[in-house]
C-alpha cells in the first residue's frame, strides 16, 4: 500500500487540504485494499483558515512516505517555517515523490526542490515565484507540471487535476476516470491557466493611452493597424510602442490580439454565434485564424472553451441571432 503524507502547518489553504484528503484518504474505486494510506503530518494541531486539524504524525514522518503533498501556502509574503522546509527536503532526499498544490510551490522552492526544474503555481503568483527563485523555470500557463519526482499544480481547482494525475500514474487511467466520475469532476481538463486569466483595461485617465485603448476596444471587429492607433493618439508609431510597453507591458499588436481573444471568449460564453461569426466579430477574419490564435493564447480550441464556460444565459440572447 502506497503511503501519502500530507505536510501541514499553520497557514495552509483549507481547500487544497480537503481535496487531497478526499482523493487519497477515502476508499479506492476498486475497494480491493490497494488504495493509498494517508497520513497527515504536522508539528502540532494546526489552523487552516477557520478549521483546526490534528495531525496523525510529526513532520519527521514525511521521510518514510512514498508521496509527500504540500498544500497551498496562504501568505506567500511570509517565509515557510524552517521545520516544514527541512522535512520536505529530507523526504525528497529519502526518495519520496513530492507534489505541491497551488502556492505550496513556494515551500518546494524554499527547499531547493524546484531549482533547475519547470514548475507552476497559481497564475496570480507565478511572477513572484520567478522573481524570488530565479533558478526555477516558472510556467504560468499550465494546470500542473510533472518533473518526475517533483510535481507542482496551478491554483485551487488545478490541485484536483494534479491529484488525479497522481492516481493515473499509480493506478492507471481507468481507475482515475472512475474516481473522477465519483467526485463529479472531469478526469482531464484541456488547456492551461490562460483560459482563466482576465485581462482588464488599465484605469481610465491615468496614462497617455487613456482615450486610445477604449477607442480600439470598441472597434475590434474592424482592421486596426499600429499606424491607425498612432494617428489616433497623435504620436509616432515608435512613441506609441514605448507608451504601450509602459502602460500594458506589451506591444500594440499583442495588446490588440489579447483584446480580440478576450472578446471571442465573451461571445463564446454568452452567445450561440458560430466560430466563423465570432471570428468576424473579433476582427480575426476567418475561423481558421481564430482557432489558431485562440488555441495558442488560451490553450484550448474555441469549441472546447465554449463547452466548458457556456453561460446558461447565453442561449436566446439578442447576440445569438
Amino acid at each position: 500500500m502506497t503511503t501519502v503524507a500530507l505536510a501541514v502547518t499553520d497557514g495552509m489553504l483549507h481547500l487544497e487540504l480537503a481535496l487531497a484528503c478526499e482523493v487519497f484518504g477515502g476508499s479506492g474505486p476498486d475497494a480491493d485494499g490497494s488504495w493509498y494510506r494517508l497520513r497527515i503530518c504536522g508539528p502540532r494541531a494546526v489552523r487552516a483558515g477557520r478549521f483546526r486539524l490534528d495531525p496523525d504524525d510529526g513532520l519527521g514522518r514525511l521521510a518514510r512516505a512514498d508521496t509527500v503533498i504540500v498544500p497551498g501556502w496562504a501568505d506567500i509574503d511570509r517565509q515557510p517555517p524552517d521545520d516544514l522546509v527541512d522535512a520536505v527536503r529530507t523526504a525528497h532526499e529519502a526518495g519520496a515523490r513530492v507534489a505541491s498544490l497551488c502556492t505550496g510551490a513556494f515551500v518546494l522552492a524554499a527547499a531547493g526542490l524546484l531549482d533547475g526544474r519547470r514548475a507552476t503555481t497559481h497564475w496570480a503568483h507565478t511572477r513572484e515565484l520567478a522573481l524570488r527563485h530565479p533558478r526555477v523555470r516558472v510556467d504560468p500557463d499550465v494546470l500542473y507540471v510533472d518533473e518526475g519526482s517533483v510535481l507542482t499544480s496551478a491554483g485551487k481547482a488545478a490541485a484536483m487535476d494534479l491529484c488525479l494525475h497522481l492516481v493515473r500514474l499509480d493506478h492507471g487511467s481507468s481507475v482515475a476516470n472512475t474516481l473522477a466520475r465519483r467526485l463529479v469532476v472531469p478526469p482531464h481538463r484541456d488547456g492551461g491557466q490562460a483560459q482563466f486569466v482576465t485581462t482588464p483595461l488599465p484605469e481610465p485617465d491615468s496614462h497617455p493611452l487613456a482615450e486610445l485603448l477604449p477607442w480600439a476596444a470598441r472597434r475590434l471587429d474592424q482592421p486596426i493597424t499600429v499606424e491607425d492607433m498612432a494617428r489616433r493618439a497623435g504620436m509616432s508609431s515608435r512613441n506609441l510602442g514605448r507608451h504601450f510597453r509602459s502602460v500594458t507591458g506589451t506591444t500594440p499588436l499583442r495588446w490588440l490580439l489579447t483584446q480580440r481573444i478576450r472578446r471571442a471568449q465573451e461571445l463564446l460564453e454568452t452567445t450561440d454565434r458560430t466560430v466563423d461569426a465570432v471570428a468576424t466579430a473579433t476582427g480575426m477574419g476567418t475561423a481558421t485564424t481564430l482557432r489558431r490564435h485562440f488555441h495558442r493564447t488560451v490553450g484550448v480550441a474555441p469549441d472546447a472553451y465554449r463547452r466548458t464556460f457556456r453561460s446558461r444565459t447565453g442561449a436566446g440572447s439578442p447576440e445569438a441571432d
